[in-house]
């Protein structure tokens, strides 16, 4: 066994680098034709049954407004029931057939099998299933008392699309539907304060890269990783071992100077890549270069995130250069659309 391993130490990485550069410029060639074919045959989701969990209110909510527009009959899901109804009402003027919502706690095994019986009661099927319900933990992890405390981020994050995503598939496979998991970039990015949720969303990928082999064609998985988007998050709303609570100066030295995009803009960019059949999808694109630097240069990333996050002025968070840099005159106009400045947001 050790003479295999050495012999492929030597060959592996020769033969796979020249196999690439014979096989990959017609293989991309090929994917570039089946992407620009796709983009002229988007699948139609009029009539058919859509699933979304943590739909009331940022990503989820408007995804939910981009399938209404489309004709898509919903299913829609959350904690808030007030806030799910108005979601709801709005998708009806959009054009929805039908919208139902159904509170539930994706953190909960048997709030997600009541959600999914909810959806077959009503429908009698299910075609897309949208994992979006998610929460973004902030705390250094050395600074922690309790590390417990944290596991609402993977028991929501990552649990609830499991058990969602469990008692979906039989369904799934009977209409040959998809699935549409909402991971993140900070999936492959080392945000400093952010281990619990960077874990999380990179178990999501994973999760769901192994599933997709799993189910083959019977069931399409899309994988959408955005970068920083307009959301609860960017608002301030944040999980931290003293719970749910709204803190903007967090915000921005969480955030820092990362370009925030429009939520309007991400919800029809990933509904386009869902109907297009896409495997994966980040917003905004220039986002997949983090991705490469990792690969290539983590030290860059490395070096750039302590300088940015954690390099401090009064050795507390909230000193960071980078929240400095946002603080400037002119800075956070540019930086964040201005939705995100409110404070209307809740905390359960």
């Amino acid at each position: 066994m050790d003479m295999v391993n050495t012999f492929l130490n030597f060959t592996a990485f020769p033969f796979t680098f020249a196999a690439m550069c014979f096989l990959l410029p017609p293989f991309l060639f090929i994917k570039l034709i089946i992407s620009i074919f796709s983009s002229f045959f988007l699948e139609n989701v009029a009539g058919k049954v859509v699933l979304i969990t943590g739909a009331s209110s940022g990503i989820g909510e408007h995804l939910a407004y981009e399938y209404a527009k489309r004709g898509a009959c919903l299913v829609l899901s959350a904690r808030r029931e007030g806030s799910l109804r108005e979601v709801g009402d709005l998708c009806l003027e959009l054009g929805s057939p039908d919208a139902i919502v159904v509170p539930a706690d994706v953190a909960k095994i048997e709030d997600c099998q009541r959600l999914v019986n909810a959806t077959i009661s009503h429908y009698g099927q299910l075609d897309h299933l949208v994992n979006n319900a998610g929460i973004v933990g902030v705390g250094q992890f050395d600074d922690l008392e309790d590390v417990t405390k944290m596991r609402p981020v993977m028991d929501i994050n990552f649990w609830g699309s499991v058990y969602t995503t469990r008692f979906a598939i039989p369904h799934l496979r009977n209409t040959r539907g998809k699935i549409v998991v909402m991971s993140s970039s900070a999936s492959w990015i080392p945000l400093p304060r952010e281990s619990f949720y960077n874990a999380s969303k990179a178990a999501v990928s994973a999760f769901y890269e192994t599933l997709r082999v799993e189910l083959g064609s019977d069931v399409k998985i899309t994988i959408v990783t955005p970068g920083v988007i307009e959301s609860e998050f960017t608002k301030g709303k944040v999980w931290t071992e003293e719970g749910m609570k709204v803190d903007q100066e967090l915000r921005d030295v969480q955030v820092n100077v990362i370009p925030v995009g429009t939520i309007e803009g991400t919800a029809k960019s990933i509904i386009h890549s869902v109907c297009r059949g896409d495997r994966h999808v980040t917003i905004p694109s220039w986002f997949k270069v983090t991705y490469f630097l990792d690969m290539l240069c983590p030290e860059v990333l490395e070096w750039t995130y302590r300088l940015l996050f954690l390099t401090s002025t009064d050795n507390t968070p909230r000193g960071a250069i980078g929240k400095h840099i946002v603080d400037f005159p002119g800075a956070k106009a540019m930086l964040y659309p201005p939705g995100i400045q409110s404070l209307d947001v809740k905390t359960e």
